[in-house]
Protein backbone atom coordinates (compact mmCIF):
# COMPACT_ATOMS: atom_id res chain seq x y z
CA UNK A 1 0.00 0.00 0.00
CA UNK A 2 1.34 3.74 -0.51
CA UNK A 3 1.79 6.27 1.77
CA UNK A 4 -1.83 7.97 1.34
CA UNK A 5 -3.64 4.75 1.85
CA UNK A 6 -2.25 4.68 5.63
CA UNK A 7 -2.55 6.92 8.25
CA UNK A 8 -0.74 8.19 11.50
CA UNK A 9 -2.20 6.73 14.30
CA UNK A 10 0.22 7.19 17.31
CA UNK A 11 4.30 6.70 17.90
CA UNK A 12 6.14 4.36 19.32
CA UNK A 13 8.19 6.18 22.23
CA UNK A 14 10.89 4.64 23.96
CA UNK A 15 11.76 0.92 25.23
CA UNK A 16 10.20 0.12 28.50
CA UNK A 17 12.20 -2.51 30.69
CA UNK A 18 14.22 -5.13 29.73
CA UNK A 19 11.87 -7.78 27.92
CA UNK A 20 11.13 -5.82 24.58
CA UNK A 21 8.19 -3.84 25.69
CA UNK A 22 7.84 -0.22 24.04
CA UNK A 23 6.48 3.03 25.74
CA UNK A 24 3.34 3.61 23.01
CA UNK A 25 1.69 6.95 22.21
CA UNK A 26 -1.69 6.98 20.58
CA UNK A 27 -4.12 9.88 18.52
CA UNK A 28 -6.87 7.95 18.34
CA UNK A 29 -9.66 8.96 20.28
CA UNK A 30 -10.51 6.62 22.01
CA UNK A 31 -7.05 5.81 22.61
CA UNK A 32 -7.12 2.32 23.36
CA UNK A 33 -8.49 1.65 19.20
CA UNK A 34 -4.84 2.10 18.26
CA UNK A 35 -4.67 -1.56 19.71
CA UNK A 36 -7.79 -2.22 17.33
CA UNK A 37 -6.35 -1.18 13.92
CA UNK A 38 -3.20 -4.38 13.29
CA UNK A 39 -1.09 -4.46 11.45
CA UNK A 40 0.92 -1.41 12.29
CA UNK A 41 3.57 -0.27 9.84
CA UNK A 42 6.40 1.88 10.41
CA UNK A 43 7.94 3.38 7.23
CA UNK A 44 12.32 1.86 7.16
CA UNK A 45 14.67 4.07 5.29
CA UNK A 46 16.67 1.14 3.64
CA UNK A 47 13.65 -1.70 3.37
CA UNK A 48 10.11 0.70 3.24
CA UNK A 49 7.16 -0.43 5.04
CA UNK A 50 7.66 -3.05 8.01
CA UNK A 51 4.69 -4.52 9.15
CA UNK A 52 4.26 -4.83 13.21
CA UNK A 53 1.64 -6.46 15.09
CA UNK A 54 1.41 -5.41 19.32
CA UNK A 55 0.50 -8.99 20.90
CA UNK A 56 -0.20 -7.36 24.36
CA UNK A 57 -0.61 -3.97 25.61
CA UNK A 58 -1.40 -2.41 28.83
CA UNK A 59 -2.19 0.90 30.26
CA UNK A 60 0.76 2.79 31.63
CA UNK A 61 0.19 6.63 32.96
CA UNK A 62 -0.89 8.63 30.49
CA UNK A 63 0.88 6.15 27.55
CA UNK A 64 0.53 1.94 26.80
CA UNK A 65 3.35 -0.16 27.10
CA UNK A 66 3.04 -2.83 24.22
CA UNK A 67 4.70 -5.66 23.82
CA UNK A 68 5.66 -6.24 19.58
CA UNK A 69 5.09 -9.85 18.57
CA UNK A 70 8.81 -11.16 18.00
CA UNK A 71 10.71 -8.41 19.80
CA UNK A 72 11.55 -10.10 23.17
CA UNK A 73 14.66 -8.33 24.52
CA UNK A 74 15.65 -4.64 24.97
CA UNK A 75 18.02 -4.78 22.17
CA UNK A 76 15.63 -5.76 19.57
CA UNK A 77 13.45 -3.00 20.86
CA UNK A 78 15.64 0.16 20.46
CA UNK A 79 15.44 -0.15 17.47
CA UNK A 80 11.66 0.94 16.94
CA UNK A 81 12.08 3.58 19.21
CA UNK A 82 10.57 7.13 17.95
CA UNK A 83 8.97 5.86 15.27
CA UNK A 84 5.51 6.92 14.43
CA UNK A 85 2.68 4.01 13.85
CA UNK A 86 0.61 4.05 10.23
CA UNK A 87 -2.54 2.06 9.54
CA UNK A 88 -4.25 1.54 6.71
CA UNK A 89 -7.22 3.61 6.39
CA UNK A 90 -9.30 0.81 5.38
CA UNK A 91 -9.12 -0.57 8.81
CA UNK A 92 -11.09 2.38 10.26
CA UNK A 93 -14.95 2.40 10.87
CA UNK A 94 -17.53 4.00 8.11
CA UNK A 95 -18.82 6.85 9.73
CA UNK A 96 -22.42 8.14 9.08
CA UNK A 97 -23.84 10.69 7.30
CA UNK A 98 -21.87 13.94 7.81
CA UNK A 99 -19.10 13.07 10.15
CA UNK A 100 -15.29 12.80 8.86
CA UNK A 101 -12.08 11.63 10.16
CA UNK A 102 -9.85 14.53 10.64
CA UNK A 103 -7.30 13.34 7.58
CA UNK A 104 -10.31 13.82 5.07
CA UNK A 105 -10.89 17.17 6.00
CA UNK A 106 -7.28 18.13 5.26
CA UNK A 107 -6.80 19.57 2.00
CA UNK A 108 -10.52 20.43 1.00
CA UNK A 109 -10.90 24.12 -0.05
CA UNK A 110 -12.78 26.56 1.85
CA UNK A 111 -15.62 28.79 0.48
CA UNK A 112 -17.51 31.52 2.18
CA UNK A 113 -21.23 31.36 1.10
CA UNK A 114 -21.54 34.97 3.34
CA UNK A 115 -20.89 36.92 6.60
CA UNK A 116 -24.05 35.31 7.82
CA UNK A 117 -27.00 33.48 7.03
CA UNK A 118 -28.87 36.21 5.84
CA UNK A 119 -26.10 37.96 4.41
CA UNK A 120 -24.75 35.77 1.27
CA UNK A 121 -22.35 36.88 -1.62
CA UNK A 122 -23.33 36.99 -4.53
CA UNK A 123 -20.91 34.48 -4.93
CA UNK A 124 -18.58 32.40 -3.10
CA UNK A 125 -15.13 33.64 -2.02
CA UNK A 126 -12.65 30.92 -2.16
CA UNK A 127 -10.68 31.55 1.74
CA UNK A 128 -7.89 28.70 1.31
CA UNK A 129 -7.89 25.07 2.01
CA UNK A 130 -7.76 22.89 5.24
CA UNK A 131 -4.43 22.25 6.49
CA UNK A 132 -5.00 21.02 9.46
CA UNK A 133 -8.00 20.40 12.09
CA UNK A 134 -7.26 21.38 15.66
CA UNK A 135 -9.01 19.63 18.69
CA UNK A 136 -9.76 22.51 21.38
CA UNK A 137 -12.44 20.70 23.63
CA UNK A 138 -15.43 22.41 22.80
CA UNK A 139 -15.49 21.93 19.05
CA UNK A 140 -12.96 21.43 16.48
CA UNK A 141 -11.30 23.91 14.47
CA UNK A 142 -10.50 24.14 10.88
CA UNK A 143 -7.26 25.29 10.17
CA UNK A 144 -7.44 27.10 6.74
CA UNK A 145 -4.75 28.55 4.77
CA UNK A 146 -4.58 31.16 2.18
CA UNK A 147 -2.95 30.87 -1.62
CA UNK A 148 -2.25 32.80 -4.28
CA UNK A 149 -5.90 31.88 -5.86
CA UNK A 150 -7.25 32.55 -2.12
CA UNK A 151 -9.06 36.39 -1.46
CA UNK A 152 -6.03 37.09 0.61
CA UNK A 153 -2.54 35.14 1.98
CA UNK A 154 -4.05 35.02 5.68
CA UNK A 155 -4.54 31.94 8.40
CA UNK A 156 -8.08 31.73 9.46
CA UNK A 157 -9.19 29.30 12.24
CA UNK A 158 -12.77 27.99 11.59
CA UNK A 159 -14.77 26.58 14.34
CA UNK A 160 -16.74 23.34 13.43
CA UNK A 161 -19.66 23.75 14.00
CA UNK A 162 -22.86 23.60 12.78
CA UNK A 163 -23.78 27.00 12.79
CA UNK A 164 -21.06 27.78 10.49
CA UNK A 165 -20.26 24.84 8.22
CA UNK A 166 -23.15 24.59 5.46
CA UNK A 167 -21.92 21.60 3.50
CA UNK A 168 -18.76 19.56 3.21
CA UNK A 169 -18.53 17.20 -0.59
CA UNK A 170 -15.90 15.34 -0.13
CA UNK A 171 -15.85 13.52 -3.87
CA UNK A 172 -15.36 17.41 -5.07
CA UNK A 173 -12.94 18.42 -2.55
CA UNK A 174 -15.10 21.65 -1.09
CA UNK A 175 -16.39 22.49 2.11
CA UNK A 176 -18.79 25.79 1.83
CA UNK A 177 -19.02 27.70 5.02
CA UNK A 178 -20.93 31.03 6.34
CA UNK A 179 -17.91 33.05 7.11
CA UNK A 180 -16.74 36.64 7.09
CA UNK A 181 -13.78 36.96 5.38
CA UNK A 182 -12.67 39.57 7.00
CA UNK A 183 -12.39 37.51 10.33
Amino acid sequence: MSAEERLLVGKIAAVFGVRGWLKIDSYTDPPDNLFEYQPWYIKDRECGWRELEADQYRTHGKRYVAHLLGVDDREGALGYCQQPIYVDKSLLPELGKDQFYHHQLQGLRVYSLGESRERRFPERLFLGTVTSVMETGANDVLVVSGCPDSIDHRERLLPWHEEYVEAVDLQVGEIEVIWDPNF
